[in-house]
């Protein structure tokens, strides 16, 4: 998630800049054809240009739209993830107890309880970060913009992390599982039936942290629909297309139109060409790069900052004082 005010001109035109190469030499080619080397037949009227730009527009305009709808409803999913997880901290806390129990043996339920959940969300985001086909960071602009910031998933273990919130004998359990965060509430579920047969935890209190495990499972889920469905294919080819089609025909609708003008002006066709195609490159790139909110680009949702954050809430509702430090945002990216 890029935190500043917006992003500098200078970032944009340097994350598009290959495309604005490849435009200036589509600019070029029609110009020198028709205004250098006197071809005038290869300029076209505006017209048809105009109508396919109409309709490179819509399909644009609709595919950011949908793109949008996803990263946004990524960070509803998140934000229901942290108040999920305050609800689980404070309640498991609260609602396990026990007359005649010492009070380092509950402090310890406490503990395994809050630490096994930051072990979900260790696992959730892991296996949210993970690579699909039709992801894009392996892109040669995404690649280059990474010098910029670290996923902290692609530089780090799964397996290191774990063991700092998990026993020994559920980090070994766990590793042996495909999908380790839905093993990790099954954990919690699991614990908790024998807390309530142990006199833990009242019948209508397991009830309500049941409840509240059933909203993770809700929220995982939803995360991994939006990892696993990605934006349509059939939708993403036909607005590549329409796009590239249009920025193919500009130049040649725009250099006779230029000439119009008369004494040279056909040559103005170049600049103001690589303008209008940059725009909708442009258009078709920040769309392809919101279709993913999970797989760990500079426009994703920042899900390791939200982890931090809830693990530094639920630690200190066990009073811990030694507590990591918030996430900060590397050159104004928040992973």
């Amino acid at each position: 998630m890029h935190s500043g005010r917006s992003y500098k001109l200078t970032e944009f035109l340097m994350w598009t800049r290959r495309d604005i190469y490849i435009l200036t030499v589509l600019a070029i080619i029609p110009t020198i054809l028709y205004a250098g080397l006197d071809i005038k037949w290869v300029g076209i009227t505006w017209v048809p240009v105009a109508l396919l730009g109409t309709a490179a527009a819509f399909i644009a305009g609709f595919r950011n739209n949908a793109t949008y709808a996803r990263a946004w409803e990524a960070r509803q999913i998140w934000g229901a993830i942290v108040n999920t997880s305050r609800s689980w901290g404070v309640m498991s806390r609260d609602f396990v107890s026990k007359p005649g129990a010492s009070s380092e043996e509950l402090k310890q339920i406490h503990k395994d309880l809050v630490y096994r959940h930051i072990a979900w969300l260790t696992a959730l985001r892991f296996q949210l970060r993970e690579k699909r086909t039709w992801e894009n960071m392996d892109k040669s602009y995404n690649i280059e913009y990474l010098k910029y910031f670290t996923v902290d998933e692609w530089v780090n273990k799964l397996e290191d992390e774990l063991k700092e919130y998990l026993s020994a004998e559920e980090f070994n359990y766990v590793l042996k599982k495909k999908n380790r965060a839905t093993q990790i509430i099954a954990l919690q579920s699991a614990h908790l039936k024998r807390l309530a047969d142990d006199g833990f935890i009242e019948n209508n209190r397991y009830v309500e942290l049941e409840l509240l495990l059933k909203d993770l499972y809700d929220s995982q889920g939803k995360c991994e629909r939006i990892k696993n469905y990605p934006y349509p294919r059939q939708f993403a080819t036909i607005n590549t297309l329409f796009i590239w089609l249009f920025i193919f025909m500009v130049p040649f609708g725009m250099v006779k139109e230029f000439d119009k003008l008369g004494n040279g002006m056909a040559w103005l066709t170049i600049p103001f060409s690589v303008i209008v195609m940059w725009v909708f490159t442009s258009l078709e790139r920040v769309g392809e790069s919101t279709e993913n909110p999970f797989e760990g680009s500079a426009n994703d949702v920042p899900i390791t900052a939200l982890s931090r954050t809830i693990e530094i809430d639920l630690r200190e509702m066990l009073d811990e004082t030694d507590l990591p430090a918030a996430l900060q945002p590397v050159n104004s990216i928040l992973t």
